[in-house]
């Protein structure tokens, strides 16, 4: 399955250094960037268990995770984009969310999953935007893992 080409542009542009003047500042009111994510699970705190487990997420005492952006190796910006309802890249999730998580290394955190008996749906280690591997949560939601390309 191919991935969709709004996406590829997306993170191509996100990767491509910018050699425009600088924007004028937008005039107040306006969205920054994203401040949470916030959804709905049959079992929060096993879930919340299952990605610091599995996945490594710094999951704190409060139940959720601060992921920081000037951590090493993290992409400097967040992708935002809306699928049409008919598309089929968040299979064989029936989820209408699918999150991607920016990994430091897709080598170790295959072999993190693997240890864990977590089943790996699809892996793509030639996109020009760097690695990508997908898998479900216990809940059935699709995850999205990227190495962002170097």
């Amino acid at each position: 399955m191919k991935r969709p080409s709004i996406v590829l542009l997306c993170l191509t542009a996100l990767s491509l250094p910018s050699f425009a003047p600088a924007a004028p500042s937008p005039p107040a009111g306006h969205v920054t960037g994203v401040g949470g994510i916030f959804f709905k699970a049959k079992d929060p705190k096993a879930l919340a268990a299952w990605y610091r487990d599995v996945l490594g997420m710094p999951v704190e005492a409060w139940g959720g995770a601060a992921l920081h952006y000037d951590a090493p190796k993290h992409p400097a910006t967040l992708a935002w984009n809306a699928f049409p309802a008919t598309t089929d890249y968040f299979a064989p999730s029936t989820s209408g969310l699918m999150i991607n998580y920016a990994v430091d290394d897709m080598n170790a955190m295959l072999a993190r999953l693997r240890a864990k008996g977590v089943t790996v749906i699809k892996r793509d280690d030639h996109d020009p935007n760097g690695r990508f591997a997908w898998i479900l949560d216990p809940e059935g939601n699709k995850v999205e893992l990227w190495e962002p390309k170097r």
